[in-house]
């Protein structure tokens, strides 16, 4: 039987990220923070609990599933699936609100998809079950370096990985960024 060390350290790099991004979250609502309330109300079963009932009755699952919900996954084990690359659904995360006014090309099918980035070039993402094939600039407003070495191990193919290992590491930066955004963009709000 495996330990919680062990598993921890199988775990890609995104998902610790995230769990660590979670554990912050809950410390925060605990302690009765206004902005991590707000964050974690956004699940239908904390809406009406009050502030002081909410910062006792907080448990690291709603935390783990906000954390998930931020970054465009359904739930926590959806973005798990995701960042382990056993789901065919990639959630939202690769296409954000900062990369809307980007060029790109949409396809419902991997195979069409895949045909386009390799005639014209480009990176080729996935929303949801949907492909989409986007250009450097596209990959920068993601908040990560169009020439990480990571995309040529990867073949620019987000989706069917020359190189597994170099999507995880994307996956961790992409994760981080985001996260680091959604944090920013809290306390501004606040």
């Amino acid at each position: 039987m495996d330990s919680i060390a062990d598993r921890t350290r199988r775990q890609p790099a995104a998902v610790t990220t995230l769990k660590h991004y979670a554990r912050i979250l809950h410390r925060r609502v605990r302690q009765g923070e206004p902005e991590a309330i707000r964050a974690v109300r956004r699940l239908r079963e904390l809406k009406e609990v009050a502030a002081a009932q909410l910062s006792e009755s907080i448990q690291r699952r709603h935390c783990l599933t906000v954390s998930a919900l931020q970054l465009g996954f359904q739930s926590w084990p959806h973005a798990l699936s995701v960042l382990t690359g056993e789901t065919d659904d990639f959630g939202t995360l690769l296409y954000p609100s900062t990369c809307y006014g980007h060029w790109n090309i949409w396809s419902a099918h991997y195979d069409e998809a895949s045909s386009i980035r390799a005639q014209h070039g480009g990176y080729l993402l996935a929303y949801r079950r949907q492909f989409l094939v986007v250009d450097r600039h596209y990959i920068d407003s993601l908040g990560l370096d169009p020439d990480d070495p990571d995309w040529a191990l990867i073949g620019r193919d987000w989706v069917k990985p020359a190189e597994v290992a170099a999507r995880t590491r994307l996956y961790e930066k992409l994760v981080q960024n985001a996260l680091v955004g959604a944090a920013l963009r809290q306390s501004r709000s606040a």
